[in-house]
């Protein structure tokens, strides 16, 4: 069951995918601090942890669901020509409700509204934000567990490589979203970027295809630039 223990092959397998893991992480973890923000502040750190945990989870029930997943690949129908899979659909209304929520959440920053004042109790709060996270991440992660099945053959190093990509978020997730939720033009810059995340999910889900790439670049480049306003502002008022 250990032998890839000692073999240098699957240690660079692993390394590959948790790099891989980890990167097409990051729109994950920006939605996390968006969500987690809206809950009460002696909650965010729970909802952080608790949503991450059962993230994993899903990540780890899919690579047991191989054969399932596999099959998500597998036209169900056509329109217009177009063969229509199970993935395409998944990557479709994840990327409708990621493009819908952003844009909610944009509206109401703009104009300046206060968040509507929910009958839920925040302990119901909290696990509604946790499930959200759960299920977007089923979304986020599909095509990197689509990607791992191809590259690795254990699902030992499949299932390991998650673990270290959802340390890494955790370590990195509150860090990001406390520097999101105090400027509010980073959180604007969040929010666009879920919303391109979200348009790209749907692209993909009818076959055209954008690497991810060139959007982390573009807005690496934006978040610099908002960065640097941001320390002139402060250099100007001090």
């Amino acid at each position: 069951m250990f032998e890839w223990v000692f073999s240098l092959d699957a240690w660079m397998t692993l390394l590959t995918l948790s790099a891989l893991e980890i990167v097409l992480g990051i729109d994950n973890i920006i939605f996390l601090a968006i969500v987690v923000g809206k809950l009460p502040p002696k909650h965010r750190n729970k909802g952080r942890i608790l949503g991450l945990f059962f993230a994993m989870l899903t990540r780890v029930l899919l690579l047991f669901s191989l054969f399932w997943v596999m099959k998500l690949v597998t036209p169900l129908f056509s329109i217009l020509g177009q063969e229509i899979s199970g993935r395409d659909l998944v990557l479709f209304f994840g990327g409708l409700f990621l493009v819908f929520k952003p844009i909610k959440e944009l509206i109401e920053h703009i104009k300046g509204e206060e968040e509507e004042q929910s009958h839920l109790k925040a302990s119901d709060k909290l696990w509604f934000v946790v499930a959200e996270i759960a299920i977007l991440d089923i979304v986020f992660s599909l095509d990197s567990v689509i990607t791992a099945v191809g590259m690795a053959q254990n699902i030992e190093i499949m299932i390991l490589a998650v673990v270290i990509a959802v340390l890494v978020m955790l370590f990195a997730s509150k860090p990001i979203a406390d520097f999101v939720e105090k400027y509010p033009s980073i959180k604007i810059l969040a929010l666009a970027f879920l919303v391109m995340i979200g348009c790209v999910l749907m692209l993909e889900s009818i076959d055209i295809h954008i690497q991810k790439a060139y959007i982390y670049t573009a807005m690496f480049f934006s978040l610099v630039v908002e960065v640097l306003n941001i320390l002139a502002l402060k250099n100007q008022k001090s």
